[in-house]
């Protein structure tokens, strides 16, 4: 099978690339692609994504770029708390930087799970209705 084959079945067949025309659904009759996401846009299920997508994103950036500036400022105006010893050879500073690396990556951890939970199943589902519209 050849990759359009694959697309075909997966997709159905695309119009303006040589596949017959895909039928047009009663319940959507063909409309402009810009009216379609505008409306889309406009659509209390994208808004709905979008506050939850926000409700995350604003907060947590706010919150790190606190304990960024926060490792900054320590670092500039504090400097001998920074450099007082915690373990052995490692110091505040560097427990502080480490942390830094450790909450990258627990925000992207806690994203990620945001999304599947909060927001890929409605995001997925407005997807499929708006191809569905473009048909």
């Amino acid at each position: 099978m050849t990759t359009s084959s694959f697309q075909a079945l997966e997709y159905g067949p695309t119009p303006g690339r040589g596949d017959p025309a895909a039928p047009t659904d009663a319940a959507h009759p063909e409309e402009p692609r810009g009216d379609v996401y505008l409306r889309v846009q406009a659509s209390p299920e994208f808004q709905e994504i979008r506050r939850r997508y926000r409700d995350f994103v604003f907060p947590m950036t706010v919150l790190f770029l606190v304990w960024y500036f926060a490792y900054v400022l320590a670092s500039t105006l504090a400097r001998d708390l920074m450099a007082r010893p915690v373990v052995g050879e490692i110091n505040v500073a560097l427990a502080f930087g480490l942390a830094q690396f450790a909450s990258t990556f627990l925000i992207t951890w806690l994203y990620a799970r945001h999304a599947v939970r909060k927001r890929d199943r409605a995001a997925l589902a407005l997807r499929w209705e708006t191809q569905e519209r473009l048909r």
